[in-house]
């Protein structure tokens, strides 16, 4: 029976996560219908219990985070009895997700190959570090380590700045979701020829997928990306500026909208200046017109400077903090971040919607070894 924000229910997943990249496919999963049974480690369970201070039932927040939704159970799979109990479940299950360490399962015979040959509908995902294959492919990785391996981190932040670590845990959550979506294309390739097969993805594979643009631009023309800030390195102006009491955002785009903002801040001979008289001539002598720009805006406040702009249709945004942007109306529209049932705590859900109604948190996490029902 379908359930609205749950077009997953009756599926049934094993999640062998730790931490947060096989834990968050895992809570997406859950999010979405799947019923989600957690294998931990029986000394202890999953390290992200411990990953800082406990929140609810004894576990931390990031814990509670990625682990909604979920049934636990123990398995000693160094042990032949935990070996055969998970073989064995694996025959009721349609999906499987890890990010142990690269080649662990392997020694085991619970590898992705071995359990698809045993039961060919199993949809199997592992998620690694650097990768399946390569001389890295056996190294463990976190995130900082990632981002500053893949060259993520060196092009993040200000023209003058050290290598910057970007502030979400962008490749292992984006390993999660590489993983999830690379589980639903084999589950539609299940239902049209009957078998599943192997997915791999990984923390650095994510990393580079996201620096896409700027490796392809190297890789193609020669080009290293220079720093930004909060900066576009194809659009002038589009970045953030001081006004007389906050920073602003604005987005010009094309050349249309920046008449619009050399009007509106009373500067209409920029328009016939050949520095600025297009978007490549302004990219050529950002230097120069950056600082004018910047006099300009620091005259009037942050509020009037949106209310105007919004007038004439140039895109513009407060530079929010996070406690100004999770008041804001739009934000708290969405009720992205609902009870969970039984508990008097939120969570952040997912950003997606299914005929208007948003898949919900069912359950906090489990403790170890709880089954959750429904």
């Amino acid at each position: 029976m379908l359930t609205a924000g749950k077009p997953l229910n009756g599926l049934k997943v094993l999640e062998l996560g730790q931490v947060i990249a096989g834990p968050f496919a895992g809570a997406i999963l859950s999010d979405l219908g799947a019923e989600v049974t957690k294998i931990e480690r029986v000394d202890g369970g999953d390290e992200g219990r411990r990953m800082g201070q406990p929140f609810r039932h004894g576990d931390s927040l990031v814990f509670q985070i990625f682990n909604r939704g979920k049934s636990s159970m123990t398995l000693d799979l160094k042990s032949a009895e935990g070996q055969s109990t998970l073989l064995q479940m694996a025959a009721n299950t349609d999906l499987i997700v890890h990010n142990l360490r690269h080649g662990v399962l392997e020694t085991m015979g619970l590898d992705g190959k071995t359990l698809c040959a045993t039961y060919p509908r199993l949809i199997f995902c592992e998620i690694s570090a650097f990768g399946h294959t390569g001389p890295m492919a056996f190294h463990p990785g976190y995130e900082p380590l990632i981002q500053a391996y893949s060259g993520l981190s060196s092009t993040n932040g200000g023209p003058d700045d050290p290598p910057v670590r970007v502030g979400p845990s962008v490749c292992d959550q984006g390993a999660g979701m590489w993983a999830v979506i690379g589980l639903l294309a084999l589950l539609q390739q299940r239902n049209v020829t009957g078998r599943g097969g192997v997915v791999n993805t990984s923390l650095l594979e994510t990393a580079l997928c996201w620096n896409g643009q700027k490796n392809d631009a190297w890789l193609n023309l020669g080009e290293l990306p220079v720093r930004h800030a909060s900066g576009h390195p194809g659009f002038v102006p589009y970045e953030a500026f001081d006004t007389a009491d906050g920073p602003l955002l604005i987005c010009c785009g094309n050349d249309r909208l920046f008449v619009k903002l050399a009007e509106e801040i009373g500067r209409p001979e920029w328009v016939s200046d050949a520095r600025f008289i297009n978007n490549r001539a302004r990219i050529d002598h950002k230097n120069e017109l950056l600082p004018m720009l910047s006099v300009e805006l620091k005259k009037i406040t942050r509020d009037e400077w949106v209310r105007r702009f919004e007038a004439i249709g140039v895109p513009v945004s407060p530079v929010h903090s996070l406690v100004e942007a999770m008041n804001q109306e739009q934000v708290t529209s969405l009720q992205m971040t609902p009870l969970v049932p039984g508990e008097n705590f939120v969570l952040t859900a997912l950003p997606l919607s299914f005929d208007g109604v948003r898949p919900q948190v069912r359950s906090a996490a489990p403790g170890l070894n709880e089954r959750k029902s429904g």
